[in-house]
């Protein structure tokens, strides 16, 4: 109802002062990734700030390719998007984004002030055809993609390595994200480990690489393993680990949190780890598409999304992870539960000893194993058609069996769950 409300308000405001995108800002951005009371309060600072008002249309996207499509082939003004990484780098290289100006007259500059220098490293890392992507993006939230695994049934060391999705000891009992990108990032680093050892590659080069003898290695490993596989998922592995149907998930951070919280109150023991062969990160950051009609607007609701207090509200209402460096950040999300952690390559020198979620803030020691995904470019139909292959019809009967009780635990989890509030620490879309 209170979408309904929201947009009916939205096609007024468009109605009534059509002429005037001065007074009106288009947002668009992933699905349940903001606490929506920020919004009114952006309009009121907004004005505070600049003596200007304006009306906020919030609209939301579930993929990546759905909001490209719109602004580039649609030429869609919306002021404000939020793309992944390698949907940032494709933007730049297409010449679909404007710069973001810092200049905001009497207003701090929250964005330059609070963003991580790893996240700022990381985007100068985007391939953007000769444009530096922290220029013209920035940061919003950030996760990696590891191993889930439950420990009754799967030893620490069994899972430190990629090669625990081909481990037959649990044939049907492992799930994969059905997601060409980051399979593909995670394997490819599993089948080059002797060079990158040997020093013939590095991680971040590897992941230029997407060479036809590098995709049908990855092919030939990833059909091996999909005869273990119990089933291929964008969302629902994380409830089928709960309910130990499931004992091994490729997996994302924010999946794992949300698992490992919700099994702990069943009983189960699920933990995430990232594997010694190196693991991707991923990041979402705020744009203006080239075809924006208020920028003015679009810099500031920038501005005000990094500022640390909101920052705080956005992460405890989504359950994602800010790119905030700020130091209100590491207090609010500093938990005595876990040992300290060097997080200084985040935070800064002050913050080699935090206590502090790993599985939300890797340790520098594990961070120095990541590398981030790009664009595939003119390759990408040749991966989009290995993927294909790979999964084929291997629907087998056990695994309609753990989508019907899933299906089953669901609805009884809704009738119990519905008053309770709980952090989705939720999936990242891709």
């Amino acid at each position: 109802m209170k979408r309904i409300l929201t947009l009916l308000a939205a096609a007024a405001v468009l109605l009534g002062c059509s002429e005037d995108r001065s007074q009106i800002l288009k947002v668009y951005n992933w699905s349940d990734y903001i606490d929506e009371a920020v919004i009114p309060e952006f309009e009121q600072w907004y004005e505070e700030q600049t003596g200007e008002k304006v009306h906020v249309i919030y609209q939301t996207f579930d993929i990546n390719e759905t909001m490209l499509s719109k602004i580039e082939k649609g030429h869609e003004d919306y002021d404000v998007v939020c793309p992944s990484d390698y949907i940032i780098e494709r933007m730049l290289q297409n010449d679909l984004l404007l710069p973001i100006d810092r200049d905001f007259g009497q207003t701090p500059n929250y964005i330059d002030e609070n963003l991580s220098p790893y996240i700022r490293e990381c985007f100068n890392k985007i391939q953007g055809g000769g444009k530096n992507a922290n220029d013209y993006s920035v940061g919003y939230m950030w996760g990696t993609t590891g191993i889930l695994y439950n420990a009754k049934y799967v030893t620490e060391e069994e899972a430190a390595t990629w090669e625990v999705i081909r481990n037959p000891k649990f044939a049907n009992r492992i799930l994969i994200k059905d997601s060409a990108r980051d399979v593909y990032s995670q394997i490819i680093l599993k089948l080059k480990e002797k060079d990158i050892a040997e020093g013939k590659y590095t991680l971040d080069k590897l992941m230029n690489y997407t060479s036809d003898a590098d995709i049908a290695a990855v092919e030939a490993y990833m059909k091996e393993v999909k005869e273990l596989v119990a089933g291929w998922e964008a969302d629902f592995g994380k409830d089928q680990m709960v309910q130990e149907q499931a004992w091994v998930s490729l997996n994302w951070s924010g999946d794992g949190v949300w698992a490992i919280e919700e099994a702990k109150e069943v009983g189960v023991d699920l933990r995430y780890t990232l594997p010694k062969e190196g693991f991707t990160v991923w990041f979402d950051g705020w744009v203006i598409p080239k075809f924006a009609q208020n920028v003015k607007a679009a810099k500031y609701w920038i501005n005000f999304m990094s500022r640390p207090d909101i920052v705080i509200r956005n992460v405890e209402v989504t359950g994602y992870v800010s790119v905030s460096g700020a130091p209100e950040v590491m207090e609010a999300f500093t938990d005595e539960e876990f040992e300290p952690i060097d997080l200084s390559y985040f935070f800064g020198p002050q913050a080699d000893s935090v206590c502090a979620n790993p599985v939300l803030y890797p340790a520098k020691a594990d961070i120095e194993r990541s590398t981030q995904e790009h664009d595939w470019g003119e390759n990408t139909p040749k991966l989009i058609e290995m993927w294909s292959r790979i999964k084929g019809d291997n629907a087998s009967a056990f695994t309609y069996i753990l989508i019907g009780a899933l299906l089953a635990a669901a609805i009884c989890a809704v009738i119990i769950s519905r008053n309770k509030k709980k952090s989705r620490h939720g999936k990242k879309r891709r």
